[in-house]
């Protein structure tokens, strides 16, 4: 078992009343992965204060400085790797490769922003007159804070903290308590690689206490939330009272469009990859497949075929597929959805089941699902279940699948496959959503390209990822200089 406190001004400290708590393997729950001080609000604030403390002096440091700090923690990072990937598969429960790849993920937005760190600034602009100078400085904002989901206890804290680091900012961080180990190990890696006392700061606790003393704070003048959009809408509002800069990514209902036209063998792949990969654990998974009529008794038959030969098991174990639900309460959500389905009249294709046989009896482990004859109407359509729980839907015809995937209130990515190239382009013109992929599994993003949803899946103001990510972190100022006297 792993022990970890808080980060604080360069510290690893613990709660004064010392209050723990643990995490367990999904996979296996008689097994203790680590065990964590609690923050409360005082934590937070304290935070708060270090950070304050910090930001001069960081801020005063050139983009160039600041990046071989992140270039260095992707180098430590990467040394780490294995043991990184195991311990992400034992706390949050996704499997090997899956975690493997997300730590891999971390390395790369730490070295993509070391990078781009030559190229930060601002801009020349032609002045009107001879003899001035007219251009813009990029400047970091202040102390920022971020909220991280346990779905990608890794990617998303980095994917987070890096654009704000570069940028100049000072950092509270708090992660999901059921799964927080990975943000603190990133923090251990950015203080080996040479990040001052008190520009990072780690707190672990709940959302209710030291999310609201983040959100509520005048000292912290940026948040970027990861979560729910319950959560999120919370967040936003009272951000919004006292004018400070938010931004929200909070989930989505995503559709794979399959068209008459499909390779279904290719189809199935992307479909069952999408929607049971990271046991459906993924704001971008696909949760709605939507089917042309003339293609969907084939489709459906391959699509039910495949999820009943996908290997459900321990993440650690090889050959598996699909880990656990991260937790209890995850798996009962599931099994909820399922019941409620069934009651709301979709037909139970595959699936639908807790699995307690064997290795599987110590975790949360639930069955790949498939349901069919699932309408717009109804809840397993509109609302997000977050687990590997998919809905089958029939259409009659290209109209009617744009017309059914835009039906929803949430727009973060959506996917089509289709051998029609005209119909392909329609479809990313014309989709509800921040991410589009033709012929590509729906989830999965390129760290280099902008991220983000539309309708109640985000703020929509400023998009993450790629080299955009650093304009949500700073702030241009304006220079007039006239040296003609």
């Amino acid at each position: 078992m792993l022990t970890y406190t808080h980060f604080i001004g360069g510290e690893w400290i613990a709660t004064p009343a010392d209050v723990r708590f643990q995490t367990r393997n999904p996979a296996d729950t008689r097994e203790v992965v680590a065990e964590y001080a609690l923050a409360t609000a005082a934590e937070a604030r304290q935070a708060i204060a270090a950070a304050q403390t910090a930001f001069p002096a960081w801020a005063g440091q050139t983009t160039v400085a600041r990046g071989r700090v992140l270039s260095r923690a992707a180098q430590i990072l990467e040394s780490r790797k294995a043991a990184l990937a195991e311990l992400l598969t034992r706390e949050e429960g996704k499997t090997l490769a899956e975690a493997a790849g997300e730590v891999q993920r971390a390395v790369d937005i730490f070295r993509f922003f070391g990078g781009l760190s030559y190229t930060l600034g601002g801009q020349t602009l032609p002045h009107d007159l001879p003899g001035n100078l007219l251009y813009t400085r990029r400047e970091p904002l202040g102390v920022v804070a971020l909220i991280t989901p346990w779905n990608f206890p890794i990617a998303i804290p980095a994917w987070k903290m890096a654009p704000a680091l570069v940028a100049g900012n000072t950092v509270v961080i708090k992660p999901a308590t059921p799964a927080p180990a990975m943000t603190l190990e990133l923090a251990r890696a950015l203080a080996e690689a040479g990040l001052p006392k008190g520009v990072l700061n780690v707190v672990v606790g709940a959302g209710r206490e030291v999310g609201h003393a983040l959100a509520a704070d005048p000292a912290v003048v940026a948040l970027s939330f990861t979560g729910s959009h319950a959560v999120g809408r919370q967040i936003h509002e009272l951000l919004a009272r006292r004018m400070a800069r938010s931004q929200m990514e909070m989930g989505g209902k995503n559709p794979t469009l399959v068209l008459a036209d499909a390779d279904l063998d290719l189809a199935v792949n992307l479909v069952t990859r999408a929607a049971f990969g990271l046991t459906g654990q993924a704001c971008t998974a696909t949760s709605r497949v939507i089917v042309e009529r003339p293609a969907a008794a084939a489709f459906t038959e391959k699509l039910v075929a495949r999820a009943r030969t996908w290997k459900v098991g321990p993440g650690l174990a090889p050959g598996v597929e699909m880990g656990p639900a991260v937790n209890e309460a995850q798996l009962q959500t599931d099994l909820e959805y399922v019941a409620i389905a069934r009651d709301e009249g979709a037909r139970l294709l595959c699936g639908g089941r807790r699995l307690t046989d064997g290795d599987l009896a110590h975790g949360w482990f639930i069955e790949p699902t498939v349901f069919a004859g699932v309408t717009p109407a109804m809840r397993l359509a509109r609302e997000e279940v977050f687990g590997p729980v998919l809905a089958v839907m029939e259409v009659a015809d290209f109209e009617e699948a744009l017309a059914v995937a835009n039906g929803v209130d949430v727009g973060l990515s959506a996917a089509v496959v289709t051998r029609d190239l005209k119909k392909a382009m329609l479809f990313a013109e014309r989709i509800e959503a921040g991410v589009v992929k033709i012929n590509q599994i729906s989830t999965g993003l390129a760290l280099q390209a902008p991220f983000g949803g539309v309708k109640k899946s985000s703020t929509d103001a400023f998009k993450e990822q790629g080299a955009g990510a650093v304009e949500f972190y700073s702030r241009l100022k304006t220079v007039y200089l006239d040296y003609s006297t």
